[in-house]
């Protein structure tokens, strides 16, 4: 079962972005440790900072994934066309966030994909994706 994680703008800086925030772990590192927890589960992993990469890492996961975990970062608060992205791929998206974005600047509090989605987790720091992972392989 394949399972792609798609992580959009800085997220790429995790373990020393904002660690008040974001925490001082990796991303790789974090994905290292998960898949050694969920070994009957490829996860794919694709960061990209620019919209049109994660337009075409969603439309690239048709009839290859399972499931798709999408952190947009902060497309997830501007962007329609990844929103249209999500809802045209035919597959169950699960929209997570690491902080608690209802519980920072009011911008934040807005999610264009979240109405495109089959859930959302936030605030949970990393926990967040393995909680979309078992919530994908139960599907």
């Amino acid at each position: 079962m394949r399972i792609a994680i798609i992580n959009g703008p800085n997220l790429n800086l995790l373990g020393t972005r904002e660690p008040s925030i974001y925490g001082v772990t990796t991303f790789e590192q974090f994905l290292s440790e998960l898949r050694a927890q969920m070994p009957e589960v490829e996860l794919e992993y694709i960061q990209s900072n620019v919209e049109g990469e994660i337009i075409n890492a969603l439309h690239s996961c048709m009839g290859r994934c399972k499931g798709v975990i999408l952190n947009a970062g902060g497309y997830t608060h501007t962007s329609i066309a990844i929103a249209d992205a999500v809802a045209a791929i035919g597959l169950p998206v699960v929209e997570v966030h690491i902080s608690n974005v209802f519980a920072r600047e009011e911008y934040r509090k807005t999610s264009f994909i979240a109405s495109k989605c089959i859930g959302s987790i936030t605030g949970l720091g990393l926990n967040g994706y393995r909680l979309a992972v078992q919530h994908l392989i139960s599907l």
